[in-house]
């Protein structure tokens, strides 16, 4: 049942570049709410941040920053979600974290709405926003395996700086222009420059010589799709690109596919936009797809290496779809089915 006047919704990480998505994704949409708290670290408070057409102080954030918050959005990094997000529940809120603190907890649903909604019913006061790369990816394999049963799965991600914060995105801004400028770029954020370039690495490298990006993707695809034995693996680079992750997929699938059929369920699964039609340049860029929620699709066609195999392109934008818009649908489906407590 919706509150009386809206809900009292707390946004944790509100200066960073998911916590503005998150607070423009909210209007947007309208979301009910009746009051809007910001939380920061103690550097960012103070600040007045739009709401509206009024003005919102961004505060410090304390144990006792959920008084009276039925929503709070998390988007701080692991630390402050472990660290606080069981005070938010306690203090009688629902979570919704966007870091990767929770996910993997067996007590803690990881849910993109259009895939597995129903994992909402049995949250205990906290939620989990899975990894941007791996949202746009269900988003894709949920509707595919729904026909044909996946087998297998062999994913390249191709992801924008913007999912590393604000600070990467002005690290590539300022390597480009020292480029241009025939000067030495200087890097600090990555341990290479990204400006022209590219490099496998996004994350911690494991002793499997795996980055914990791709072992996120692999162990969070299996278990938002309930498919614990999937035959998966990733491999991740960083791009020199602002906003837009991009993927390459690779599927194969238990029995035959139609390729018109997987167009046609693709183009009509909620928050997915088909772009296939290579002939006329037609099909998703992270350019395109900035500052946008859809999913987008292409390149689809057959693997003829194998048997019922299929590639397709798969590009969302990661501070959306990836990361704000995603947490804000988790909140609709709450007070849409009555699931806040």
């Amino acid at each position: 049942m919706k509150a009386a006047g809206g809900y009292k919704v707390a946004i944790v990480g509100a200066t960073g570049l998911v916590g503005e998505e998150m607070r423009a994704v909210l209007q947007e949409r309208r979301f009910p709410v009746r009051e809007l708290k910001l939380r920061a670290s103690s550097r960012a408070a103070g600040r007045a941040l739009s709401w509206g057409d009024r003005q919102v102080e961004v505060e410090t954030l304390i144990s006792d920053s959920f008084t009276g918050v039925d929503i709070a959005l998390f988007s701080a990094g692991s630390g402050v979600s472990l660290d606080y997000a069981p005070a938010a529940r306690d203090a009688g809120a629902v979570s919704i974290d966007n870091s990767s603190a929770w996910r993997m907890d067996p007590d803690v649903p990881l849910v993109v709405p259009e895939v597995n909604p129903g994992a909402l019913a049995d949250h205990g006061g906290i939620i989990a926003n899975p990894n941007c790369s791996t949202i746009q990816l269900v988003m894709a394999l949920k509707p595919l395996h729904d026909l044909w049963k996946m087998k297998r799965v062999v994913i390249s991600t191709y992801q924008a700086v913007s999912g590393t914060g604000r600070e990467a995105v002005d690290e590539l801004l300022e390597q480009t222009r020292d480029i241009l400028a025939d000067r030495a770029p200087r890097a600090d954020i990555y341990a290479h420059p990204i400006a022209f370039n590219l490099f496998p690495h996004i994350d911690v490298f494991q002793d499997s010589g795996y980055s914990k990006e791709e072992i996120k993707m692999i162990a969070e695809t299996r278990k938002i799709m309930g498919l614990p034995q999937l035959r998966i693996t990733a491999t991740a680079a960083r791009v020199p690109v602002v906003t837009g992750h991009s993927e390459s997929v690779n599927i194969e699938f238990e029995r035959e596919i139609d390729l018109a059929q997987a167009r046609q369920v693709l183009a009509d699964s909620p928050g997915i936009t088909l772009l296939d039609d290579p002939k006329t340049d037609s099909y998703p860029t992270p350019l395109a797809a900035a500052g946008t929620d859809s999913t987008y699709i292409g390149r689809l066609r057959r693997d003829e290496s194998v048997e019922n195999g299929l590639n397709l392109w798969v590009v969302a934008d990661n501070l959306r779809k990836g990361a704000a818009l995603n947490a804000v649908q988790i909140a609709e489906g709450l007070v849409d089915r009555d699931w806040l407590r």
